[in-house]
């Protein structure tokens, strides 16, 4: 299937079944794509978590507003969450960089993004996260896994239920298979987007 295939088909699963399991293999892949998900200078800011156990998405759900349904009926749910504080990154990062970049980007770190304001380095790293989102999303439909990407969480709860020590949670997503009476599926609810001319333009 081509990709502009699988995003058409692709969309935001409202309702799963929850005896829709996803395999071991298939989790296994999926955790090396986002483990090759690409970022900025190859920063890497970032933790996954994949919770597949019944009792933490208990606890996960009820932190999880409006989403608790997809959190208990989904196979997985994977936390996406970013180192929590610059000197962290700093401390991990800059220790690998001469080594593992090239000059170019090693100049580009060190001139351009470490002097900037605290604030503006933590939204950088954020929008890296966001970028494998992206990549987690596409690879989730061409293995015909359905997904429900979750902005809706208590981010410090969830910290404390995953004993995350150095890390913040951003946002979570549900994978499994759909319920074949979601009503959000593309065959009964039309997708709505923008006119493309709005949202792209070409110069020639």
């Amino acid at each position: 299937m081509s990709f502009l295939q699988l995003a058409k088909e692709r969309y935001t699963t409202k309702k799963y079944n929850p005896n829709g399991k996803i395999s071991l293999e298939a989790i296994e892949e999926l955790k090396a794509i986002l483990n090759l998900s690409p970022s900025s200078i190859n920063s890497q800011p970032w933790h996954f978590t994949f919770v597949s156990n019944t009792e933490t998405k208990k606890l996960l759900a009820e932190a999880s507003y409006f989403n608790a349904s997809r959190v208990l009926d989904s196979s997985h749910t994977v936390v996406f969450s970013v180192i929590d504080s610059v000197q962290k990154f700093e401390q991990k990062f800059e220790g690998e960089i001469e080594n593992n970049l090239p000059e170019g980007a090693v100049g580009y770190y060190k001139q351009y993004l470490k002097p900037l304001p605290e604030e503006e380095i933590k939204a950088w790293m954020t929008n890296q996260v966001y970028l494998s989102l992206g990549c987690f999303l596409s690879a989730c439909a061409s293995l015909e896994i359905d997904s429900t990407p979750m902005e809706g969480i208590e981010k410090e709860t969830y910290k404390k239920i995953l004993g995350l020590e150095d890390y913040q949670p951003l946002f979570a997503v549900a994978i499994g298979k759909r319920d074949q009476e979601d009503v959000n599926q593309p065959h009964i609810k039309s997708k709505f987007r923008l006119n493309l001319n709005e949202v792209v333009t070409e110069i020639k």
